[in-house]
């Protein structure tokens, strides 16, 4: 694979999609020899089987993540994408993203991990990374807290107080507000938070939200939002401009 390959794949897995002239632009960023807009279309023309090996395809002048394009979302993740700036890593931890598994292990993901390990699962690291690690790609994928509460039986876990719950949700929330998404270009809700302005744009709450947690069914009580509180799907916007209408 060469490294042009590497760059549209990676960044299709950071971003989601990649139009034509950005990547130019971070690629010649990055690399003493530049490429050109012409290299880049014949590459959405003609694109080399790696490509679909790493579920990456051409579609008008971007290379797009298979899932926007089997999902039909790729209006709605431009819409969503607006102007926001690109997070562009340094070219060594840009390529680590060629590996569709890879994620950055945030401080906040290691504390998360950490709890999860010592407190909910009797110290079973190996369970406790496969449990983090898929809490982490329910919050990014926006699945809800029901997908996260699935996960949390399967792994058997049983809270011994409410306190557990809410201190376990806490940092959830935390790290969720730190995991890089497709629709702020790879920046993560926080840092997105940082560059606009605060009153219009809320990371994730990091209050945690009042749950059933001793009968081993975590998550039974609803949780009352306010219409001007941070939107809990990590938009950043406030309740009442984002998913309130979706479930009155």
């Amino acid at each position: 694979m060469n490294q042009l390959t590497e760059y549209i794949i990676a960044l299709s897995n950071l971003y989601g999609l990649i139009r034509k002239d950005i990547l130019v632009e971070i690629y010649n960023t990055q690399n003493a020899e530049p490429i050109s807009l012409g290299e880049v279309e014949g590459y959405l023309e003609n694109p080399p089987a790696e490509l679909k090996k790493g579920h990456t395809y051409p579609h008008k002048d971007y290379f797009v993540h298979e899932t926007i394009l089997e999902f039909d979302e790729f209006e709605s993740m431009l819409e969503k994408k607006g102007d926001k700036p690109f997070y562009v890593p340094a070219k060594e931890e840009l390529l680590r993203y060629t590996d569709d598994f890879y994620f950055e292990k945030t401080t906040q993901y290691k504390v998360f991990y950490d709890y999860v390990r010592k407190n909910l699962l009797g110290g079973d690291g190996v369970k406790a990374q496969e449990l983090c690690e898929e809490i982490r790609d329910t919050l990014e994928l926006d699945l809800g807290m029901s997908a996260v509460s699935k996960a949390l039986e399967r792994a058997d876990v049983v809270f011994d107080n409410e306190q557990q719950v809410n201190e376990m949700m806490r940092l959830m929330m935390d790290m969720s507000n730190h995991i890089r998404r497709w629709e702020h270009n790879g920046n993560t809700p926080q840092e997105i938070f940082e560059e606009f302005e605060k009153p219009h744009l809320h990371p994730l709450p990091k209050k945690p939200y009042r749950a059933g947690a001793s009968n081993g069914v975590p998550f039974e009580k609803k949780v009352k939002i306010g219409r001007n509180d941070p939107c809990p799907c990590g938009s950043g916007k406030k309740y009442k401009n984002c998913c309130m209408n979706k479930v009155e």
